[in-house]
């Protein structure tokens, strides 16, 4: 990490303190991943969720738990079966395969329970660290702060993480982020960067957190020196 490139620890803090402060966090109606009702119909929308808009996922889930919703009841269809059904999701055969493949390794060598830990998630094919953090915090209820597209961009805009990838990313955040803040960092983070640190023309003047914000020093420097 380019600590030149980084918020000091006592900022991190500082950022996490404000928007805490200001944005709604975990709410009594937090569903799990894509609102499924148990692990494993979270973890398969994860999977499908994988660049696909939330509208899309949400069209694909729904058809292919029409058809089954349990990994034995999945292993009863063919590849082409599930592909159309979640054809809408994008990536549809890859997606077929790993749920496969998935369910497969759930029955086979879990019992068909779902692993509760990070390590255990990562194993399963088709789960990436982000699907990982985000079925540990919203199923698992663990504290953990799982890293989407906003998240990524909103830590690294700021200066609380300086990386290329979502994945590294969360990892600095592991390990950045007050303990305190882990639990509910990712809904403050997110509800951050979709109502105030937006991709383009980010809400600079009503920013909570602008005056430590390394991106807004940048360009408010940027502006002093056209002006």
């Amino acid at each position: 990490m380019d600590d030149a490139k980084l918020l000091s620890p006592a900022d991190v803090e500082t950022v996490f303190e404000r928007l805490r402060d200001v944005m709604p966090g975990r709410t009594k109606d937090a569903k799990g991943p894509k609102e499924q009702p148990d692990p494993f119909r979270s973890c398969i929308s994860c999977m499908l969720s994988a660049q696909s808009l939330d509208r899309n996922t949400a069209k694909a889930s729904k058809a292919l738990f029409a058809l089954a919703d349990t990994p034995q009841a999945m292993l009863e269809l063919d590849d082409e079966t599930v592909a159309a059904a979640i054809k809408p999701a994008g990536l549809y055969n890859m997606k077929a395969r790993n749920i496969r493949k998935f369910c497969e390794m759930l029955i086979g060598e879990h019992g068909g329970v779902v692993p509760d830990t990070r390590e255990g998630l990562l194993k399963m094919p088709g789960i990436g660290r982000k699907c990982a953090d985000i079925v540990m915090s919203f199923t698992f209820d663990a504290d953990v702060i799982a890293v989407d597209t906003h998240v990524h961009r909103v830590c690294n805009r700021i200066g609380l993480t300086h990386a290329k990838t979502a994945d590294k990313t969360a990892e600095q955040l592991e390990e950045r982020a007050p303990a305190w803040a882990h639990r509910d960092g990712h809904f403050w983070l997110i509800q951050f960067g979709k109502r105030i640190c937006v991709s383009r023309s980010p809400k600079c003047d009503i920013c909570p957190v602008s005056d430590l914000c390394l991106w807004y020093a940048a360009h408010r420097g940027d502006e002093k020196e056209q002006a």
